[in-house]
């Protein structure tokens, strides 16, 4: 079954209820959700024994998607990765089997660049045959030769909302990850039942919706509302 999470594991207290009220924070959310996405990966390295004590507070079955550092996307611009994707793989590798997708956003900066990115593609995969997503925002990703390159090196695309690039109408497949921003006021603005209800739909069925709303909180109401919706077509599929 596809997955619903919140960039970070923070639970508003008013809806602290609906959680598992034994452990850490990290345990708390575990009770309710089946991954997380972890975005401090982006600005700092963590110790190996971080990721196994996580990996610790989580049952069998919780996956965590991890986002790549911004040394690698930001400050080398996926150049020269090699070495430090490597040495970020190390890192993560307590999680073992409850690793999930890495995710890769690019800065709105950075153009498509076919040797560039090519090279450093091909450098991930010689180094992790895990899921990998990518999250651009530069125009140029909309073509033709981006979508041959990604699909060459088993790249998922990442459905942002809002999209600066791929829009929901651009896959012609469901998507395997979703990253739910807020809008109009990007990490902020709460998602409506209806505009739920509309990328569930969207989602493959082995995919990630992720919802990153979470400066007001409202993104761990709106994971469980879609989380419940999720669960109820499961349960109560059409004939």
């Amino acid at each position: 079954m596809s997955i619903v999470a919140t960039a970070a594991w923070s639970i508003p207290k008013k809806i602290a209820h609906e959680f598992g009220q034994q452990g850490s924070g990290l345990t708390k959310y575990a009770s309710v959700f089946g991954g997380v996405e972890v975005n401090s990966t982006f600005y700092r390295r963590h110790k190996a024994s971080t990721f196994a004590r996580w990996a610790e507070s989580v049952p069998d079955g919780f996956h965590f998607a991890l986002k790549v550092p911004k040394e690698i996307t930001h400050v080398r611009a996926m150049t020269d990765i090699a070495n430090p994707f490597k040495a970020f793989l190390d890192d993560i590798a307590p999680l073992g089997d409850k690793r999930g997708p890495l995710l890769c956003q690019l800065p709105p900066s950075l153009a498509f660049d076919t040797d560039k990115l090519e090279t450093a593609f091909g450098a991930m995969r010689k180094a992790d045959q895990g899921q990998i997503v990518i999250e651009v925002r530069h125009k140029s990703w909309a073509s033709a030769e981006a979508l041959h390159l990604l699909k060459a090196y088993a790249i998922d695309r990442v459905l942002a909302d809002p999209a600066p690039v791929w829009p929901a109408d651009d896959f012609s497949v469901p998507p395997r990850y979703l990253r739910l921003h807020g809008k109009p006021k990007v990490y902020f603005t709460s998602y409506t039942p209806e505009e739920i209800g509309f990328f569930s739909r969207l989602l493959a069925s082995d995919g990630w919706c992720v919802f990153d709303n979470t400066a007001s909180g409202a993104a761990i109401e709106n994971a469980v509302a879609m989380q419940e919706l999720i669960q109820c077509d499961v349960r109560h599929p059409l004939n």
